[in-house]
């Protein structure tokens, strides 16, 4: 690194004193990641306004070897967005960066800024009478950037895909500072590499996306959501496929949640009301929309669905959520699910994926043998099964400690996890990252080309390794000279 004390000068003149800071006040929130297992230290806060100045600090950076810590709303789940604790790197900012700059209602696109918070996209979309397909439970924070920079998933996957379908265009800085900008939307464009798509979900290791160009489609016209009992996941896995036959492109989501976690929620909220009475093994949140042409057919499609899969066995009670109220009081409740299960105490949270048609089977022989392995922990498996994609939670023994039993136990308990995904084909990251907190699992359980051609990737594109060191790409195992 160059004499430090002149790039801190340097990035101040450029930046300017509402766009470089050092103040520990105004650091502090943001070094420490979301879930609160990684806290580091930053020389400084960057926080440009523009793309231009995104690539001017890149560049000065480049310059003088300082890494740099991109970050959107840090509300990542992989520790993706945090420094480590040399108090080396910068920590560079997009939430200034948060203008929506075009929305073609007609073409059903627009143009944003890395820094635009989703639930502010949404609620622009609205306005056109169209909407984003790709919402979270952190909607209120998540921005852009850190959507595509995470290939982040959500909700309704199971119809629209994860992040990465709905990027037509994107704009990016690369660790020279030179800016890559293919932001116009082509349909057709055959001109070597799709570069884009190079970039969405490398967690700002390659590039810092700067802006997107995203699809939108028309304006929901109605609604129905679901709320069923059923008693097994392999139930959940029959009705879900039911459920797509009966309602094909109408069916949006498909949620499950087991009883432990309705009940962790129901505890957590005051309010908060189960939706169904008597005792159910396995919950699914189901939700159907309609355009506007076809809005008058969705309650019968929703009634016809569910009086079918009541003679087929697939349920054991359902109720149809009585107006938009009651139908976000469900979806609360599953978005609360986290939060709900953090107030009980330690957890070890995994984001997996399996083949979909295997999910079922997979909770179902994977719990036990965890429970089994690890006395006293209890698992815990819910979200979105048509996805293939489940949080697989292990819950520590009652009177853990927090902090010291994810350092010792839990460690054990995500690797042996990690090893029952890979036996049966899957990821042991579905949509929240790699980050660092599964960076030397990725190493160790990752296909030794893959991991390969990423190395050669990171190394062609950011030599210096400057962008987000430490996150996403393992480094190569170094092999003792003979």
């Amino acid at each position: 690194m160059h004499d430090i004390d002149t790039f801190l000068e340097q990035a101040a003149e450029l930046l300017g004193p509402r766009g470089f800071t050092r103040d520990a006040q105004l650091l502090e929130p943001w070094l420490t990641d979301w879930r609160g297992r990684f806290t580091g230290k930053a020389l400084g806060l960057a926080s440009p306004a523009t793309t231009q100045e995104v690539s001017q600090i890149v560049r000065l950076c480049g310059e003088h070897g300082v890494p740099i810590v991109p970050q959107g709303g840090n509300s990542g789940m992989s520790g993706g967005a945090t420094p480590d604790a040399s108090g080396e790197a910068v920590l560079l900012s997009l939430r200034r960066m948060d203008t929506i700059r075009a929305l073609d209602a007609e073409a059903g696109q627009v143009t944003c800024e890395a820094g635009v918070i989703l639930q502010n996209l949404h609620e622009a979309a609205e306005e056109h009478r169209l909407r984003f397909p790709l919402t979270l439970g952190g909607k209120g924070s998540a921005t852009i950037g850190g959507l595509v920079s995470t290939n982040a998933g959500g909700t309704q996957v199971l119809r629209h895909g994860t992040m990465r379908a709905q990027v037509l265009g994107l704009e990016a800085v690369m660790a020279d500072g030179s800016i890559l900008d293919t932001l116009t939307p082509l349909k057709k464009d055959n001109r070597g590499f799709d570069l884009k798509q190079l970039l969405i979900g490398s967690e700002g290791t390659l590039g810092i996306v700067t802006a997107a160009t995203l699809r939108l489609l028309p304006e929901i016209g109605a609604r129905r959501v679901v709320w069923a009992g059923v008693p097994s996941l392999q139930h959940a896995r029959q009705l879900l496929l039911h459920c797509e036959r009966q309602a094909g492109e109408a069916l949006e989501g498909f949620e499950v949640i087991p009883a432990h976690s309705l009940a962790a929620v129901l505890d957590h909220l005051p309010d908060a009301r189960a939706p169904l009475s008597g005792d159910h093994a396995w919950h699914a949140l189901v939700e159907l929309v309609a355009e506007p042409e076809d809005a008058d057919r969705i309650g019968e499609i929703a009634e016809s669905m569910l009086a079918e899969a009541l003679e087929l066995d697939l349920l054991s009670d359902a109720v149809i959520a009585a107006n938009e109220g009651q139908a976000d009081a469900f979806w609360l409740l599953r978005d609360s699910i986290a939060p709900a299960e953090r107030a009980i105490g330690p957890a070890m949270q995994h984001d997996i994926s399996v083949p979909v048609a295997r999910m079922a089977d997979f909770v179902e022989a994977a719990s036990p043998k965890v429970e089994e392995r690890f006395p006293g922990t209890s698992a815990v498996a819910f979200g979105h099964l048509g996805d293939g994609n489940v949080h697989f939670h292990v819950l520590a023994p009652p009177g853990a400690t927090r902090g010291e039993w994810e350092r010792s136990d839990g460690k054990a308990i995500s690797a042996f996890v990690h090893d029952l995904v890979t036996q049966w084909g899957g990821s042991i990251s579905a949509e929240h990252g790699i980050g660092q907190i599964k960076r030397d699992e990725l190493a160790r359980l990752g296909d030794p080309t893959a991991l390969t051609v990423m190395r050669a990737v990171k190394d062609a594109l950011d030599p210096r390794g400057i962008l987000n060191p430490g996150k996403l790409v393992p480094l190569a195992k170094t092999v003792p000279k003979p």
